[in-house]
């Protein structure tokens, strides 16, 4: 076996585990995934808190450009918690952890919710959809 025969396998190995590792830390952008893997008592098991110990090299900026589902690198950070892991596993923590996920896929683009980033000036007010509860004191103190 040529060295070159023995580049191309390790390239491949390495690419399929990237992928295999790719795809699942994408699975765990799903509420109901993370509610099936605790009813199934996986959570639990240190080998697989340890697995989850290593997948959050993917927060990093040259990994996590790949993510598609970016409440998938949110939930891999809370797997890093006991408690979480205890509490998905509970119908009514699926849920409330899905209508947030909801909620935010819901809003995030509306333009009346984001607020502009260009500095106020002494005559104008934040641009925002709340201003009565963003009235911030102005930076020349007025």
């Amino acid at each position: 076996m040529s060295q070159s025969d023995t580049n191309s396998d390790l390239r491949s190995a390495n690419r399929a585990r990237f992928e295999l590792e790719l795809e699942f830390v994408q699975s765990l952008a799903n509420p109901f995934y993370l509610h099936s893997l605790a009813q199934q008592g996986i959570l639990n098991q240190p080998a697989f808190v340890n697995f989850l110990k290593y997948l959050m090299y993917w927060k990093e900026k040259d990994y996590a450009r790949f993510i598609l589902y970016p409440h998938a690198l949110h939930h891999l950070e809370l797997l890093q918690h006991a408690q979480f892991r205890a509490e998905i596993g509970k119908d009514e923590w699926r849920e409330y952890l899905n209508q947030k996920q909801f909620d935010h896929w819901r809003t995030w683009r509306d333009p009346s919710r984001i607020e502009t980033t260009v500095a106020p000036t002494a005559d104008s007010q934040p641009q925002s959809a709340n201003s009565e509860t963003h009235n911030a004191p102005m930076a020349n103190g007025s």
